[in-house]
């Protein structure tokens, strides 16, 4: 009993009215405007500074076509901000003694395997979070991403087949499949899935008595920002991501109130009263230590402020520098949400925004702003900076998609009567994509992924666009066979149509060959 007032009292101050001088004061209007430039129905935000929550509040609605507003403990999928959990959660058991970070995976996890065998020998536990291990951006994500029917482990066990675009811990390119395998790895060594030692060894702890793992659990509640996304040129609610297989890197919802919490532990060091701690101060410097670094550009005219002396990834977050502190963040995306946080170590501020639309816009604008605010600058407008910057962005893109329409011979049919296309094909990685016949017109289908299905259309030559029913996919991809001499199929390969698609719609790295070859 005498533990639990304790813990009463201390949300009780953690969570009391921060001082009115504090440097956000005013930031409703300004949330408000941002909210109307990027056409976000609604987002949470949450700030903690010494250890305080200076506020956690719910702008806008939960979705336009009830216009239920947003409050501080509205679930929104935090995404890839996930990560961080897994991380922690492996730091957790380096602790006791259950993981080396610099120890082989193999020696945990004997039947986890890559494509390449020495890389498979030497993939350190540390090498699953820092997106190093040679695999491409986003490889293997369409095992998971739209969702499959696949389970974790066989996400895992199909990694084997996956390919590596360049060698071991020579290039930075971020990927999820890891951390499904991290996921695993901690299932494996403590006989609890993710999920189970998530809740157990961190949400209950911190106090995050709001969260939600996974979308099931999240959609189930009353009090849930429902997705958003612009589709053919409008803002509309789209179908929410249902995949539980991912959970160790995309899989937790949240609030303004438990985003402010867990903020507040990881500025402490892993600290959640006085008596209890998450992990030490040497976890901490783990997860925030720059590993894998990132290369730095040229600044862009007018931003010079953003662009930093260091920047890369360390266990679970982004580390870089911004006008002269060490900031650790990360951001996260699924259909239809976005987020980010931000964390300044040495000023032990912590900023979230969580929303439901697909502007990664809105939340840099309410972190630059709140950021600047807390350092004193005041230089760059940073709503008019990034609106522009979005504008441009926007622009180059139609401009893309423009010229690859122009570029296109309407008159170049295919090689072959629409029927010798029909048929399977299988990829080791994916597995099967069907090709088949319908009204006389082609369809496709992928065997793993309820929402990929759709008109297969002549593009020009022997390649096709993959056109999905439901438009919210936003992913239409081209579709190009490769032929024998005997004019017989040989392979097939698919790239998305748009350089807009995200990135884990990863069709590039498929490698699709008639399912009968392929059993030969």
């Amino acid at each position: 009993m005498a533990a639990r007032i304790r813990l009463v009292l201390l949300a009780l101050l953690l969570f009391a009215p921060a001082a009115i001088s504090q440097p956000i004061r005013d930031i409703e209007p300004f949330i408000t405007e941002v909210r109307s430039t990027f056409e976000v129905p609604g987002l949470a935000l949450a700030v903690v500074k010494d250890g305080r929550v200076v506020l956690a509040q719910g702008f806008g609605v939960k979705d336009v076509g009830t216009g239920e507003g947003v409050t501080s403990e509205t679930l929104f999928g935090i995404a890839s901000n996930s990560k961080a959990f897994t991380g922690a959660a492996l730091g957790i058991l380096v602790e006791q003694g259950k993981l080396e970070w610099d120890r082989p995976v193999v020696d945990y996890m004997p039947w986890f395997q890559l494509s390449d065998p020495y890389v498979s020998r030497e993939l350190t536990v540390r090498d699953l979070l820092v997106h190093r291990s040679g695999l491409s951006l986003g490889a293997g994500d369409l095992l998971w991403w739209p969702a499959t029917d696949l389970g974790s482990k066989d996400i895992t066990l199909r990694l084997r087949h996956v390919p590596l675009s360049t060698s071991f811990r020579s290039a930075y390119a971020y990927d999820n499949v890891l951390y499904v395998a991290a996921g695993m790895l901690i299932q494996e060594v403590t006989g609890r899935t993710w999920e189970q030692f998530v809740a157990e060894h961190i949400l209950q702890p911190v106090g995050m008595d709001g969260v939600k793992i996974g979308p099931t659990a999240a959609l189930a509640s009353p009090d849930v920002a429902l997705p958003h996304a612009p589709v053919e040129g409008r803002v509309r609610r789209v179908p929410p991501f249902m995949g539980e297989n991912a959970n160790a890197a995309a899989g937790l919802y949240a609030g303004a109130d438990d985003m402010a919490r867990w903020m507040i532990a990881l500025l402490d060091s892993g600290r959640v009263s006085p008596e209890k701690r998450l992990f030490t101060p040497g976890t901490t410097k783990a997860l925030w230590s720059l590993v894998t670094p990132l290369p730095i550009g040229d600044p862009t005219p007018g931003l010079e402020v953003l662009t930093p002396n260091f920047s890369g990834y360390g266990l679970g977050f982004f580390v870089k520098d911004y006008r002269g502190k060490k900031i650790v963040t990360h951001t996260g995306g699924l259909p239809g949400y976005v987020s980010q946080v931000t964390l300044v170590p040495e000023m032990k501020l912590g900023i979230a925004v969580l929303t439901n639309q697909e502007s990664g816009a809105a939340f840099t604008t309410i972190t630059q702003q709140i950021l600047d605010a807390y350092l004193g600058a005041s230089e760059v407008d940073w709503l008019r900076v990034m609106r522009e910057r979005n504008e441009r962005y926007l622009r180059r893109m139609a401009e893309v998609e423009a010229a690859i329409a122009a570029a296109r011979d309407s008159t170049a049919r295919p090689s072959l009567g629409l029927p010798s296309y029909v048929g399977v094909y299988t990829d080791p990685w994916y597995g099967d994509v069907v090709v088949y016949p319908e009204n006389d017109e082609l369809r496709i289908r992928f065997a793993h992924t309820p929402w990929l299905i759709g008109d297969l259309l002549p593009w020009q030559y022997d390649t096709f666009v993959a056109r999905w029913d439901d438009r919210a996919v936003r992913a239409d991809a081209f579709v190009t066979f490769s032929l024998n001499p005997d004019g017989s199929i040989r392979s097939v390969a698919m790239e998305p149509v748009s350089p807009a698609t995200d990135f884990s719609f990863d069709f590039q790295d498929l490698d699709l060959k008639p399912a009968a070859d392929r059993q030969r």
